[in-house]
């Protein structure tokens, strides 16, 4: 083939940076988009926090306080304010104590104007309420080792139960065997019956039955601390220790049968059972809870749902005058650096502003859609697809789908995320959609209203929404069921 030139006109979409940046910003969460913010303050010199405006409101609302503080004062009959004796002394003293232009060379300011107490007659503040400096919680680890420097053990002794302790997981099980812990001692001369002993110690430590092997283990533990005259005490220590398969499948017939026990002896047992702990490291377990900060916010003004937008999300941005007025004077390279910047601060402040009303709009459709889950609750949810809010707002899908993703709205039923209004669809016997959140709703509300003794199975669920005009098959029942973490209709009896 001979090489030839060839000349096509063509059409493509490029994107360019100031989309792109868009699109950043328009999929990244609330804690996410702080991070960009102060990030694109820390490089760019021409954007910077416009706080004006916070303040004059606070000045403002400051000195409203203030003056309805006053006119209180004067309807009460009080007294003007006047400066107490304390204040008086503190002017004349800061009157008397001038402080001079230049100190002397030898001295500094601490030597010369010492900001601690001293004999001008200030009077230190009285106040019993510290500054909060954050959460100190330990481990599971932490807790049993400071109970174990309070124990007297001997040297070997405490060796094996730092063996012990460093084998507890969270939830306060050994996660060894008491064969592996002597093995890992490296000691002949330690035995078995010694580990054991170390163990049953740390056994009794806070919580009780810490270090526990088993589930029947740990409860035995805590019902070896109850007094011998308590009722059914003896017969709860037979179910947990030769039962307790039977009574992890809540077969109560079967216990009953093996037991002789009746079905209110049974129910006081159950009751003896359910005042333990199964899962003892719990209590002292740190949680690391995350707290969400909404994006947009409803409320219901004059009987409409208004939605308005968290202004605690994110600082209002704006552009450094000052240094945006050194382009008319200065040398070329500076302006040529001023003006780059200056471009990318408003580039920047638009891309936030684009994401700010593209959430704005994709709320205020879900919010118009979904109006009966905002008056009724999650049974009035209607189906919602992506395609739906696309078509509305007139934007694509996968924008749409960028908006709501880790986007959450404060309403009166709580915070949910954006993606809990878009749910699939169900049909019902005339014709009509379901939503599946609805449908979750529904099957949430009949376990709540069973008879603990006979709870609903799948099936009956799905004969119970029949009625009502929603078919449902079983296999569906059962993966809502599970997505609601509720546990089939066999372990959700009880006898209480």
């Amino acid at each position: 083939m001979r090489p030839s030139l060839q000349l096509r006109m063509g059409q493509h979409l490029t994107m360019t940076p100031q989309l792109q940046q868009a699109i950043k910003l328009l999929q990244l969460s609330t804690l996410d988009l702080q991070q960009e913010i102060q990030e694109a303050l820390d490089s760019n010199p021409l954007l910077e926090v416009d706080e004006s405006t916070p303040n004059e409101e606070s000045q403002d609302n400051f000195d409203k306080q203030t003056e309805a503080a006053q006119t209180t004062g004067a309807s009460d009959g009080t007294e003007d304010a006047s400066p107490s004796q304390d204040e008086i002394s503190t002017d004349e003293a800061l009157n008397q104590q001038e402080i001079p232009d230049e100190l002397s060379v030898d001295t500094t300011w601490e030597e010369s104007f010492s900001a601690g107490t001293s004999n001008t007659g200030l009077k230190a503040p009285i106040d019993d309420e510290y500054a909060f400096q954050g959460e100190t919680s330990d481990s599971i680890q932490d807790h049993l080792t400071w109970q174990m420097e309070l124990t007297p053990f001997s040297d070997t002794d405490r060796a094996i139960a730092v063996a012990i302790i460093d084998g507890i997981d969270d939830s306060g099980y050994l996660t060894v065997t008491i064969d592996d812990i002597l093995a890992s001692m490296g000691d002949d001369e330690i035995e078995l019956d010694e580990v054991a002993a170390v163990l049953k110690r740390i056994n009794m430590f806070d919580p009780i039955g810490v270090g526990a092997q088993s589930i029947a283990d740990c409860l035995l533990i805590q019902l070896n601390q109850f007094s011998s005259d308590t009722p059914f005490l003896q017969q709860t220590k037979l179910i947990v220790r030769e039962h307790i398969d039977l009574l992890a499948n809540r077969d109560f017939r079967q216990i009953m049968r093996k037991t002789k026990l009746k079905e209110p002896q049974l129910k006081e047992v159950m009751q003896l059972i359910q005042s333990l702990n199964p899962r003892p490291g719990d209590v002292i377990a740190v949680n690391n809870e995350q707290y969400v900060v909404p994006d947009v916010s409803v409320f219901k003004k004059n009987g409409r749902w208004v939605v308005e937008l968290n202004p605690d999300t994110a600082p209002k941005i704006g552009i450094n005058q000052q240094y945006a007025s050194m382009t008319r004077s200065g040398s070329t390279t500076d302006n040529q650096f001023i003006r780059s910047h200056l471009q990318e601060a408003k580039w920047f402040i638009k891309s936030l502003e684009s994401r700010n009303e593209t959430l704005m709009k994709v709320s205020n459709c879900i919010v118009q859609r979904q109006n009966g889950f905002f008056e009724h609750g999650p049974e009035a949810m209607r189906p919602m697809v992506l395609n739906d809010i696309a078509e509305a707002v007139e934007m694509h899908e996968s924008t749409i789908s960028r908006v709501t993703t880790q986007k959450y709205m404060h309403t009166p039923r709580g915070i949910f995320e954006l993606k809990y209004f878009f749910s699939s669809h169900v049909s019902t016997e005339n014709g009509g959609e379901c939503s599946s959140t609805a449908i979750r709703a529904l099957i949430k509300k009949l376990v709540e209203a069973e008879i603990p003794s006979k709870p609903l199975s799948d099936s009956k669920m799905a004969e119970l929404l029949a009625d009502q005009g929603i078919n449902v098959a079983r296999r569906t029942i059962a993966k809502y069921r599970e997505s609601l973490s509720i546990p089939p209709s066999n372990q959700r009896k009880s006898l209480l």
